[in-house]
């Protein structure tokens, strides 16, 4: 499942977690914890890697395609919320 999302809006979902957060997203989804880190937009790609996140610049920091959702999913999860996404494309 994919969606798009502004980079702002990503940065205030990472912002909002509880410290561990992402050691318990890495672990619940077998991932390291710098590549959750660079789903959330932060570039130690030597350590991580990135997971099909694609970030276009502009207004509100830009768009970010998130092509997985299961890290958003997991962090919203985290945070009590909704995990259905309202602008989910399948096609």
């Amino acid at each position: 499942m994919h969606t798009t999302i502004t980079f702002n809006e990503l940065r205030k979902i990472k912002d909002s977690l509880p410290d561990g957060s992402m050691h318990i997203i890495a672990e619940a989804l077998n991932l390291s914890e710098e590549t959750v880190r660079n789903y959330f937009g932060g570039t130690h790609y030597d350590s991580g890697e990135t997971v099909g996140v694609h970030f276009e610049q502009g207004p509100n920091g830009g768009i970010v395609y998130l092509e997985d959702t299961a890290i958003l999913d997991k962090a919203l999860e985290i945070l009590g919320k909704d995990t259905t996404h309202d602008d989910d494309n399948e096609n």
